[in-house]
């Protein structure tokens, strides 16, 4: 069994410590970020926490309205600027805590007055000590490459800081039962994309979409497959993919879509009608019968009907299917060739 394996499996105990230990640090954050009246949040990070910063986004724009960017962050360690943050939540994200360029955003973000933030697995971290406020994920030591359940903590709390600052307390129970969300996933689908994924032994290339707030589970199960199986895996939200990329579709080429349920659903059915006349290999993960039978292969999620809750199934699916994919391929998903654990980029 890999590493990747077992951590994928550990992630509802990680979300349900993390939900224990959070509850002070982000009731205080959102009186800070309210007393202060934000009005605006940059998020910045690499690699994986820069998905779940794409999640942040929505989240956060879809709970307080507050807009949302996604830090550039070369225009602090490239181009020696600083920008206006005065009146802005600025989130760095970052597992290990030792991201240099986001680290110099958050310097930055300090020196101009903003409210800063980090949110690592690792609260001795620079990047922890750094900001005024800091979230811990308690994912515990991840030791495959291949991040999972650093992830999925992320995201929740990114879920958890949304939904207190907009006083959402519909929201916050939705979150409360993420946990057991996930566990659900991983019980009933964990033997079932083992059997499947078999099939997919040769796959060379995919592309992988979404809609709406799930295009951030796109970017991380494309960068999954990617980093694990070293197969070119490509991710575009389905309104992106539908505006060039498309051309690209050939028949039998494998596609990943994740359709559940809720408000982006019916512009899943368009784009997969699409595939449909293409003669595309459609891997579909979804909770709604109808989309699941235009799969060729596919993977039911747990029911919900809210976009903010089915990425952490969604991921979970992501996360299993590369790592069992890698494996089928004799390849070693928790030590990926050219990659290590932390990487630092400036």
């Amino acid at each position: 069994m890999t590493q990747m394996w077992n951590e994928i499996h550990e992630q509802p105990a990680v979300i349900e410590r993390c939900l224990k230990a959070n509850a002070g640090p982000i009731n205080k954050i959102a009186d800070v970020i309210k007393s202060r009246g934000v009005d605006f949040v940059v998020i910045a990070a690499r690699g994986t926490s820069d998905h779940a910063a794409v999640y942040g986004k929505y989240v956060i724009e879809l709970s307080t309205g507050i807009p949302v960017a996604l830090a550039a962050s070369s225009v602090f360690t490239v181009y020696g600027r600083s920008l206006n943050l005065r009146n802005s939540l600025v989130i760095a994200i970052s597992q290990s805590g030792r991201a240099a360029d986001v680290l110099e955003v958050i310097r930055s973000a300090n020196k101009e007055g903003a409210v800063t933030l980090s949110i690592t697995n690792s609260p001795g971290s620079p990047l922890a000590n750094e900001a005024t406020y800091h979230l811990y994920c308690e994912a515990g030591p991840e030791r495959s490459v291949a991040a999972t359940k650093s992830f999925m903590a992320q995201i929740f709390l990114l879920g958890q800081l949304a939904a207190k600052w907009a006083g959402n307390k519909d929201m916050e129970l939705e979150l409360s039962l993420v946990p057991d969300k996930i566990s659900q996933t991983i019980e009933i689908l964990s033997s079932v994309i083992e059997e499947k994924t078999a099939r997919y032994r040769f796959m060379d290339e995919c592309f992988v979409l979404a809609r709406g707030i799930n295009y951030a589970v796109a970017l991380e199960a494309a960068l999954k497959i990617q980093e694990t199986t070293y197969v070119r895996a490509k991710a575009f939200a389905t309104s992106d993919f539908q505006h060039g990329p498309i051309a690209m579709v050939e028949k039998d080429m494998p596609v990943m879509a994740f359709a559940p349920d809720g408000p982006s659903f019916k512009y899943m059915e368009e784009i997969v009608d699409r595939l449909k006349q293409k003669q595309v290999e459609l891997i579909m993960v979804s909770n709604v019968k109808k989309m699941l039978d235009e799969g060729t292969c596919s993977f039911e999620i747990p029911g919900t009907e809210n976009d903010i809750i089915s990425p952490f199934m969604n991921a979970a699916v992501a996360q299993m299917f590369a790592c069992k994919l890698a494996v089928i391929k004799g390849l070693n998903p928790d030590s990926p060739r050219e990659l290590n654990k932390v990487t630092v980029t400036l």
